[in-house]
C-alpha cells in the first residue's frame, strides 16, 4: 500500500512539474507552482518527513507564488504606464 502511495505522489508531482514548464502566462505558472508547492509536501509527508512538507507547504504553496504572482501584477502595471505615457 505504501509503494502505490509514493507511486501515485511521484506521478502526480511529475505531471505537475510538466504543467508548470508548460505554461506560458507567468500568472498561471505561478498558480501550478502552487499546486506543485502542495503535491510536493503530500509527497514529503508520505515519504515520513512531515517536518520538510510544512515546511514546503509553507514556502512553496504559498509564499514563492505569492511573490511571482506580486512581480508579474508590479511589472504589468508598470507597462501599461508606459503605454499610457507615450
Amino acid at each position: 500500500m505504501t509503494d502505490v502511495l509514493n507511486l501515485v505522489a511521484l506521478l502526480l508531482v511529475a505531471g505537475a512539474a510538466t504543467a508548470a514548464v508548460a505554461q506560458r502566462d507567468p500568472a498561471r505558472q505561478a498558480l501550478v507552482l502552487s499546486v506543485l508547492g502542495v503535491l510536493l509536501s503530500v509527497l514529503f509527508t508520505v515519504l515520513q518527513a512531515p517536518d520538510v512538507g510544512l515546511s514546503q507547504l509553507a514556502v512553496g504553496a504559498a509564499l514563492t507564488p505569492l511573490l511571482i504572482m506580486l512581480s508579474v501584477r508590479k511589472i504589468r502595471r508598470r507597462g501599461r504606464d508606459r503605454d499610457g505615457a507615450r
